[in-house]
């Protein structure tokens, strides 16, 4: 294998939800972040690329682990709002279900915000440096 697997490159669906045990708690207070990951083709371990949104946008960089499942684990860095943030994640392919019906490749992890950085309106609070939350990105049909 000499780049990254076909099957990781490219554009993924994320959403991103706050580690909440209450299973009454309300599905849409969970929502940490949603946007779109994009992989690109590169060497052998490697995993770069790019996590945006309407507004904001991060660098991707970091390794892939071969294995079943893949692993990925990467450092997404940028400024949004003239602020620094920077936020690791780690992920595993989900592998194919033998009789799954229309299963999209997946990819779910975790996340911790790893500087704080200011958040609402006009950045009147901080989002804290330690959060950890758990991602799913599903892969997005080639145009």
């Amino acid at each position: 294998m000499n780049a990254v697997p076909e099957v990781l490159t490219g554009l993924w669906t994320y959403r991103s939800f706050l580690s909440n045990p209450d299973v009454s708690a309300d599905f849409d207070s969970l929502e940490f972040g949603r946007g779109t990951i994009k992989i690109n083709e590169g060497p052998m371990q490697t995993l770069d690329g790019l996590i945006f949104g309407p507004g904001w946008e991060l660098k991707l960089s970091g390794s892939i682990g071969y294995g079943n499942p893949f692993t990925i684990q990467f450092q997404g860095k940028g400024v949004v709002g003239g602020a620094e943030w920077i936020y690791n994640y780690v992920g595993y392919f989900v592998p194919n279900w033998v009789n799954g019906v229309d299963q999209v490749p997946a990819i779910v992890g975790t996340i911790v915000r790893v500087i704080p950085h200011p958040t609402g309106a006009n950045g009147q609070s901080t989002a804290p440096a330690g959060v950890v939350a758990q991602w799913i990105a599903v892969k997005q049909d080639e145009v």
